[in-house]
């Protein structure tokens, strides 16, 4: 299942420590000073460990709805959510699909009113059902979307029937349960409390989108069993598959291979995201941090640092990525590698990695469960909106124009072991998508520095902890457009006044974002693009590069 090449030389000695420590025991039996002697946020954030023994007690509850939504005929799922609440659904969207006679399911995790418009103009309304996903009930974008889409439900259905559309999943005690009282939701799921978002992918957060797909939760659940058995025998650290990989990750980045590169399987590559938020947010804070690289593209040798390490996940089949890829090119470079039977696998994986990165939060001494530095965006973004509303206007926004020589001077800061982050507050499609790739792989092949791509609001319920959090080696450039037409967020969910747009709050979290990041003292460049030519913008940024 997991073979390691090239580790490093302290493997031996961290694993041998875990063991005199008994670690693996303690983090089971949920003792807090594994990680720090104040309990705060960790206690209570360590029942994802129990997940796979608990979770069957709800898959009859889970089927049975399931039976109930196709018996109405629903052709479409939308989802509204942000991180821990949106990934794994998307991964098992992307992995899976839909079955025969299941909905398909579609995620909605942006701000940006072109997004929010295409969406609604992809999916016949009147046969969607929608998923209102917040852990803690009050995540702004995900109440934005909600209160939006009710409106659009009431004009269609009429207010009577427009509740019956929409399902809540969220915690227990939440904002959203009176919402989904007031407004006559169909269901409400009430999670598991004691865990965060990022650990909640065999919870009721992953599960249930799951089994509307069609995908046999039982089967992922299975798997988590089997993984979660694997990962109890103190004595035998060495065959441990997520304490090798926790004391590669957490050894490695202490040596300064702090750049976790995946390579997956085009048919499990979704998995890179969700694996992307939980090692960034649960390791990137206090000064340290493993930054992972999702969806670069493979380069030359002598393209990578001596600051990087490599985890292939292979799915058995003819499209598994080669065994060394890149890492094999140039000697050297540590490399995990997972085989994965099947696609249901993914069920064990989860738990393989959550456990992994836990470990790798203790051997960084840091607390893995914990956002210390996610509020700070929000608030400013809170800041700009109130402000906004008072005079109906946002701070100016310094930007540059879409030129390759202000990129080319913003990377001359730059030095080895950092890395790039293009940050795309952009409508999302293929053709973007395209034209950061081909930007962040020029970047890359011309600076020798790793690169990641996120497109916002989506990557601050990601990678925007470390991006405050780490050692400050960040180069961030942000890409901006105006809307083609901006869209109203209702006050209320029945509410036919607004004092909002979406339009705004996007333009309010990237100005957030980037005061933010300033105030933590990261290197920042905005580049304001013209909305007519996008892609077309980015591909001309990646050829003029020098």
């Amino acid at each position: 299942m997991l073979r390691l090449t090239n580790a490093p030389r302290t493997l031996p000695d961290i694993l041998s420590r875990m063991k005199r420590e008994f670690i693996l025991s303690r983090i089971w039996a949920h003792d807090h000073t594994v990680w720090q002697d104040d309990p705060t946020e960790i206690t209570d954030r360590l029942g994802w460990l129990h997940l796979p023994e608990t979770m069957p007690k709800h898959l009859g509850e889970i089927e049975q709805f399931v039976s109930r939504v196709r018996a109405d005929d629903f052709r479409h799922v939308l989802l509204l959510g942000m991180g821990g609440s949106s990934l794994a659904p998307e991964t098992f969207s992307l992995t899976f699909g839909h079955a025969n006679g299941y909905p398909d399911l579609t995620i909605l995790d942006s701000t940006h009113p072109d997004a929010v418009l295409q969406i609604e103009q992809e999916l016949d309304l009147k046969q969607t059902l929608f998923i209102v996903a917040t852990k803690s009930g009050t995540t702004t974008e995900t109440l934005s979307l909600f209160r939006y889409f009710h409106q659009r439900a009431e004009v269609i259905c009429g207010r009577a029937e427009a509740g019956r559309r929409f399902v809540a999943i969220t915690d227990p005690g939440s904002p959203l349960l009176g919402l989904a009282s007031r407004h006559e939701f169909r269901e409400v799921f009430e999670n598991d409390p004691t865990l965060g978002g990022r650990y909640s992918a065999v919870s009721l957060f992953g599960l249930v989108p799951a089994a509307l797909l069609g995908v046999d939760i039982r089967g992922l659940l299975r798997h988590a069993q089997e993984v979660s058995r694997t990962c109890t025998d103190e004595t035998n650290l060495e065959a441990t598959p997520a304490a090798q990989l926790g004391a590669l990750l957490g050894g490695s980045a202490r040596e300064g291979r702090d750049k976790a590169t995946l390579v997956l399987s085009d048919e499990i590559a979704s998995f890179g995201n969700w694996l992307e938020q939980l090692i960034a947010e649960s390791t990137g804070k206090c000064g340290v941090g493993i930054l992972p690289i999702v969806d670069e593209p493979v380069g030359p040798p002598d393209v990578y640092e001596a600051d990087r390490v490599f985890l292939h996940l292979r799915l058995d089949g003819p499209t598994a990525p080669p065994a060394g890829g890149a890492a094999r090119a140039r000697p050297g470079h540590p490399v995990a590698r997972v085989d994965l039977p099947d696609r249901l696998a993914l069920g064990g994986q989860f738990f393989l990695w959550e456990l992994a990165t836990a470990i790798a939060g203790h051997i960084l001494k840091i607390n893995p469960f914990d956002q210390p530095n996610v509020e700070a965006a929000k608030t400013l973004a809170r800041e700009l909106v109130k402000g906004y509303e008072r005079t109906g206007s946002l701070p100016h926004l310094t930007s540059e124009e879409p030129q390759p020589n202000a990129v080319n001077r913003f990377l001359d800061d730059s030095s080895p072991g950092d890395y790039i982050a293009l940050q795309a507050y952009l409508p999302p499609s293929l053709d973007v998508a395209g034209g950061l790739s081909e930007l962040r792989t020029a970047i890359r092949d011309q600076s020798g520095l790793a690169t990641t791509v996120g497109f916002g609001p989506r990557f601050l319920h990601s990678t925007g902890q470390l991006h405050k959090g780490d050692r400050g080696n960040g180069l961030f450039i942000q890409f901006v457009v105006d809307p083609e037409r901006d869209v109203q967020i209702p006050s209320e969910a029945s509410a036919e006044t607004s004092t909002l747009t979406f339009g705004t709050l996007i333009a309010a979290q990237s100005g957030g974002d980037r005061r933010a990041l300033f105030d933590a003292g990261r290197r920042v460049l905005t580049i304001r693009l013209d909305r007519e030519s996008v892609a077309d913008q980015l591909q001309e940024l990646a050829r003029g590069l020098s």
